[in-house]
């Protein structure tokens, strides 16, 4: 058995090694993490960026990638601790971008700014016990290559943002999206659609 799998098993054992990666209530992690473990961990590709005011609270015990020509601008928020958060080559994520994992963004894609993308949900369903202390549930966000998602858009979790697609502003998808179209909305829908045939972008 793995060490992963010793501490997976144990659960003294888990509640202890967890709280030397995060406080208590916390979800960033410890300083200690960030200067030593992460750094060994994390795949950070050729000439990415990420800006100095960005919040990145990734853990050791999901993955986190920046692709090749990336970059996070100030005032994001990245965070891994329910799932893995991995972003491709030559994306943009504007300021003040909130991504929570488990999330795949794609090559190429621009994210402008105050956006909201968590693959992450809080269970509510039992009335007698306070929403924060419910279990969560986790289903993955994929944008796919060349997308352009707008500012202040919302994509919720399980979501597919299909290829060279645009989510207009203001946007909540809670439905995926096919490729080669563009989306407005709350909930969002498609009202373009690209035609191969006429080589132009038709109303649906």
């Amino acid at each position: 058995m793995s060490i992963v799998d010793t501490i997976k098993s144990n659960p003294n054992l888990k509640k202890f090694v967890h709280w030397t990666l995060i406080p208590k209530g916390q979800a960033r992690p410890r300083t200690w993490v960030k200067w030593f473990v992460n750094p060994f961990i994390h795949k950070k590709g050729k000439g990415a960026t990420i800006r100095r005011r960005t919040r990145v609270d990734v853990l050791p015990f999901n993955p986190f990638e920046l692709g090749d020509n990336s970059t996070i601008e100030d005032f994001s928020t990245i965070n891994n601790g329910v799932g893995a958060v991995k972003i491709g080559n030559g994306v943009r994520i504007g300021m003040s971008n909130v991504v929570i994992g488990p999330v795949t963004i794609g090559n190429n894609v621009i994210f402008a700014q105050n956006i909201v993308t968590s693959g992450l949900n809080h269970g509510y369903e039992d009335i007698n016990i306070p929403i924060c202390k419910q279990p969560t549930t986790t289903a993955l966000i994929t944008v796919e290559d060349d997308c352009w998602i707008g500012a202040n858009a919302v994509l919720t979790a399980g979501v597919t943002i299909g290829k060279h697609t645009v989510i207009a502003a203001g946007a909540v998808v809670t439905k995926s999206i096919p490729p080669f179209s563009i989306a407005v909305g709350n909930p969002a829908k498609v009202i373009k659609q690209y035609n191969f045939e006429t080589k132009q972008w038709a109303k649906v």
